[in-house]
């Protein structure tokens, strides 16, 4: 059975606009169990990272300021959350969520993150919700304590993993995938290894096409050691921030792609859930938990 990720702190900060849907980490869990997608056992509780884990991608100076709350004014509106020490104490156990499931992937094939994706976090800075970049920290630490040498990370939210990018630039060990709404935030892209625009409004067939066209070559290609998956729901026509025409069934087709590939190459895969705007919050629920019920049968 793969584990999950999950800490009551993850529900707690409240953003500047009231637009993040935070409640959605608190009930997802809830949803999974009351369908039987998991059971109580597969989840755990990650505990405060070591830093330097984190130094490893964050600039010192920036995570020292953000764990003292010290973050000037322009930084901290640009990250769209009130600073406190909730704050701090859930983007730190989001991060260690992130390393503890890379490293049960290893043994159960994929493990996930309740929370988590947060690709719009650089290696000097927060923006857009993300202050440190869950998936870049366990990269790099799988790199540097493990025999991972080459690692894939999937940005599949409607939004470019910019933050991954930048931090991920020229450093070859780490492989950059995003595919995106052309027109979306960020509107001043980064230069992953690889980014694909989508138009707006395309919809099931196109974005699948397109993803199936990319995605198995690309393995073939870079042959990684280990998978990370962004696996945001804001590809959905229902996003408030999408501008993409996909169907919950599409979204949920988009992740068995994912993952059967993984299954198919024996590539451990952690997965985080990043976005997911839509206005009625069953909707972000139910296609988040379509992802655990992919992973389920596959894995």
């Amino acid at each position: 059975m793969f584990k999950i990720a999950f800490h009551p702190l993850y529900k707690h900060p409240v953003p500047d606009n009231h637009r993040f849907p935070m409640a959605k980490y608190e009930l997802l869990p809830q949803q999974l169990l009351y369908e039987g997608v998991v059971q109580k056992e597969q989840f755990f509780e990650p505990d405060f990272p070591d830093l330097k884990s984190i130094y490893a991608v964050h600039d010192k100076m920036y995570v020292t300021d953000f764990i003292n709350l010290n973050l000037d004014a322009r930084a901290a509106r640009k990250v769209g959350f009130v600073q406190n020490k909730q704050l701090v104490e859930r983007e730190l156990l989001l991060v260690q969520g992130t390393i503890d499931a890379a490293l049960m992937a290893l043994n159960d094939g994929v493990a996930f993150n309740i929370a988590g994706g947060t690709h719009h976090a650089f290696s000097d800075r927060g923006e857009a919700f993300c202050m440190l970049n869950d998936q870049a920290v366990a990269a790099r630490y799988l790199i540097d304590h493990h025999e991972i040498k080459q690692v894939l990370i999937i940005d599949l939210d409607v939004h470019q993993g910019n933050g991954t990018a930048e931090i991920f630039s020229g450093f070859q060990p780490v492989f950059t995938f995003s595919m995106h709404g052309k027109t979306n935030y960020p509107f001043k892209k980064e230069q992953s290894d690889l980014d694909i625009a989508l138009e707006d409004g395309i919809d099931d067939a196109t974005y699948l096409q397109i993803l199936n066209d990319i995605l198995p070559d690309l393995i073939e290609k870079i042959k990684p050691d280990f998978i990370f998956y962004q696996a945001g729901v804001d590809i959905l026509a229902s996003d408030k921030l999408g501008k993409i025409n996909c169907t919950i069934e599409g979204c949920k087709q988009r992740d068995a792609l994912v993952f059967s590939l993984c299954k198919k190459h024996n590539i451990p895969v952690q997965c985080s859930m990043g976005g997911g705007y839509s206005p009625h919050l069953s909707t972000i629920l139910q296609a988040h938990a379509h992802t655990y019920k992919v992973a389920k049968d596959l894995f």
